[in-house]
């Protein structure tokens, strides 16, 4: 018996999200020439006569990625859509359809499932998306959502994450880190009533912060203003694992550094406020809080002018050198190197 065949297997938890991903894809080969990208990005992408088909899949899994003590069931509908959406815009593609799938235990009765599907019906109607298919099936605990995305776009313009280059403009769309701590004011409430039921939950009036974790929207205003102003990012992702994270994926995949300055990461005023009440950095927050779903892009310095009249928009530093790192550029004035901690789903 080989040496080989004597070692054993490794913990998934040891190799994370992206090392399983690589374990179990990194043998795959491509034999259809309508396959023009497959796994590595936000979405993969078919190729059509003109347009090209992007399609990307996500799952949603009760105590994982949602908590239903306090996520209600049609705001997790169309949750669920939205991330899925985020994907298909991130390449720079319009969605058109979505297929849905479910897992339901026994505890959810048919009214439960409705709402549910009312969140997921509202999405498409708000994104001007058609429901075409899925599945349904019984689990043996809890609620479980997958989603299949399908977006078009010409094939000249769908924008990858690996081809950010020395000298972009880093920018992003939104504000950051509120979804992260909308989240903490949840999970505070929900401990307070698991010791005192009796007591009413005290969201402080965050309603910015709540929705933000509760119904994010996909930024498909901002790939809209790339068309009207004829603006091509080089790279781009969308930010649902943290802010640093989604840097790293960039540079990792285009073979750059980074510098971020951080009086210019976006913070809303009541992220600020709430992040001081729990103590909490703001910037740590941005960087790698998540599931803001914002789009983060590299863009050549030629669109400099036209990014600045982009009314939701920040230029939040600049793609370098391999060489160089990822750094943080601090309001105090030092160089720090950034570091990805953002969601670990392993």
């Amino acid at each position: 018996m080989s040496k080989k065949n004597n070692e054993k297997p490794k913990k998934i938890e040891k190799l994370g999200e992206f090392g399983l991903i690589h374990h179990l894809t990194k043998d795959i080969k491509i034999k259809n020439k309508s396959t023009k990208y497959g796994i590595g990005d936000d979405a993969a992408v078919l190729k059509n006569e003109k347009e090209n088909t992007v399609i990307s899949t996500d799952m949603l899994i009760e105590g994982i990625h949602f908590d239903l003590m306090y996520h209600p069931l049609k705001h997790l509908g169309y949750k669920s859509v939205v991330v899925n959406l985020s994907d298909i815009i991130a390449m720079n593609a319009i969605p058109s359809q979505i297929t849905v799938s479910i897992a339901i235990s026994n505890r959810f009765n048919t009214e439960a499932v409705d709402e549910l599907y009312k969140g997921i019906l509202k999405a498409c109607e708000f994104y001007n998306i058609d429901l075409v298919g899925g599945d349904t099936t019984s689990s043996l605990s809890g609620l479980t959502i997958s989603i299949t995305a399908i977006g078009q776009a010409d094939s000249d313009k769908i924008i990858y994450r690996n081809n950010a280059k020395p000298g972009d403009l880093l920018c992003v769309s939104g504000d950051l880190g509120a979804a992260y701590l909308g989240l903490q004011l949840l999970e505070r409430e929900k401990k307070v009533f698991l010791e005192e039921p009796d007591l009413q939950p005290d969201l402080e009036n965050q309603n910015y912060v709540i929705g933000r974790i509760l119904k994010p929207e996909a930024r498909i205003d901002i790939i809209r203003q790339f068309d009207q102003k004829n603006i091509l990012p080089n790279s781009m992702i969308d930010i649902s694992d943290g802010l640093a994270s989604e840097i790293y994926h960039i540079c990792d995949q285009s073979g750059t550094g980074a510098v971020i300055e951080e009086s210019n990461i976006p913070i809303s005023k009541e992220s600020q406020e709430l992040a001081f009440k729990f103590r909490t950095d703001p910037t740590i927050a941005a960087l790698n809080g998540g599931e803001d779903y914002e789009l983060l892009f590299t863009v050549n310095k030629a669109y400099h002018k036209d990014i600045m009249q982009m009314p939701d928009v920040t230029i939040i530093g600049e793609i370098t050198d391999k060489s160089e790192g990822i750094m943080l550029h601090t309001k105090g004035g030092k160089i720090h190197t950034i570091k990805a901690q953002g969601w670990q789903h392993f």
